[in-house]
């Protein structure tokens, strides 16, 4: 299995949910921190196999439980994670992200 690169961006996008949800119900947010490690897990499992997106080699991971998507890239030695996306705010946002 290919190590996973988390971009800093990304972590910052999992750190604001986690706090967020956290502040909706206590352990909430811990909830959704276990729903990203599974999905990180799964993608590692099979990563060429989830749905691509756009023309840039990108896949995505789309969550189940939570309203997120993980925006992902299979290079040659690992697997780059550039976003952990809301599925319903400021679509593309982080497409100018790079490995």
């Amino acid at each position: 299995m290919k190590p996973v690169l988390v971009d800093q961006e990304a972590q910052a996008e999992v750190r604001a949910a986690i706090a967020y949800y956290e502040g909706q119900r206590a352990g909430l947010g811990e909830e959704f921190q276990t729903e990203v490690e599974h999905a990180i897990q799964r993608i590692v499992q099979i990563p060429p196999l989830l749905p691509p997106y756009g023309n840039q080699g990108l896949r995505m991971f789309v969550m189940r439980r939570f309203p997120y998507t993980i925006y992902y890239l299979e290079l040659d030695a690992s697997i780059w994670v550039a976003a952990v996306a809301h599925q319903r705010r400021r679509p593309g946002y982080w497409a100018h992200r790079k490995p």
